[in-house]
């Protein structure tokens, strides 16, 4: 197993943990809702992590396939360009829609100054 793979699997793993450690408690539903919103907050931030980095690795590797076909022939430089460019604009949308289910995600996490007043 390579190293990467291992740290994923135990990424996974330790994420999953906490949760199923934060709903087997019996708690009220305002101590409930304060793992909501710490849960909700962690996995955008995760999210938006993910999405960029993701992003990142696919531009960087059109960015080099451009640049090596333009090196390999000149002449065809402006129609690589143009690929370029769409494709780059196609992978820059998909972190553009996490930050937006983010946004969402955000938005729905109930008032913090509530729940801690329910919860003590």
């Amino acid at each position: 197993m390579t190293k990467k793979r291992l740290i994923g699997v135990l990424t996974v793993a330790l994420v999953l943990g906490t949760a199923s450690m934060a709903m087997a408690g019996d708690e009220s539903a305002a101590a409930a809702g304060l793992w909501i919103f710490f849960g909700i907050a962690i996995a955008c931030g995760f999210g938006i992590g993910v999405a960029a980095l993701g992003t990142g690795l696919g531009m960087g590797n059109a960015i080099n396939g451009a640049l090596l076909g333009t090196a390999r022939n000149p002449e065809a430089g402006g129609k690589i360009m143009t690929t370029m460019i769409i494709g780059l604009a196609l992978i820059e949308s998909l972190c553009i829609y996490a930050l937006v289910i983010c946004f969402i995600l955000v938005f729905k996490i109930p008032d913090l100054g509530v729940i801690i007043e329910k919860a003590f």
